[in-house]
């Protein structure tokens, strides 16, 4: 085995230790919900053994995700830097929204950092959440925010910071007179 499959196998096995003890379960625990043997699943979870493929899908029916996300969470490391020249960003002229990818992609990491700038008078209403109940906190760098969650407004002034889980609609409008510079940390559930 080279190197880089060395690399995967003792990141797999990281992976899979960190499933079970983010779910609070016991090794026996998670040996009666997955059929595995309690000393094979220690072994598995300390990269003493290389999975079988059979072993890898029971795993991933009792964590209810697919081999593919499993796999894409330990098989490649993210980047450790995004350059601000290689961050993407969105712009809406209509509506006067740039939005800046700020964090390093990666499918198997649940958080992200986007940077949103609103000209004065800019109003963006979403009907709802990209993901149901996605954590969010909005930590306003410089100007004036009004935010809209499940219900509530709030104005998020430089250097207040809001935080929320989206479960419904939303809005972001901009009182000016200034325009607003403003980090989005988001947090799949």
């Amino acid at each position: 085995m080279g190197k880089a499959a060395e690399e995967v196998e003792v990141r797999l096995a990281g992976r899979l230790a960190e499933l079970r003890v983010e779910r609070g379960w016991s090794l026996e625990e998670l040996a009666g919900r997955s059929g595995i043997s309690r000393s094979t699943l220690s072994r598995l979870e300390r990269g003493e053994i290389s999975p079988t493929a059979a072993l890898l899908g029971r795993l991933c029916a009792v964590y209810e995700r697919t081999m593919s996300r499993l796999l894409a969470e330990v098989e490649s490391e993210p980047p450790q830097v995004v350059r601000a020249g290689a961050q993407q960003i969105f712009r809406d002229e209509e509506t006067g929204f740039v939005r800046r990818s700020v964090s390093p992609p990666h499918p198997g990491l649940r958080g992200e950092v986007v940077e949103g700038t609103l000209r004065p008078g800019a109003d963006i209403a979403y009907g709802t959440p990209p993901v149901p109940g996605l954590e969010q906190h909005i930590w306003v760098l410089e100007g004036a925010v009004e935010i809209t969650a499940n219900g509530h407004t709030h104005t998020v002034g430089a250097g207040d910071c809001l935080r929320f889980r989206l479960w419904g609609a939303s809005r972001f409008r901009c009182p000016g007179p200034d325009p607003v510079r403003y980090a989005v940390l988001a947090v799949m559930p």
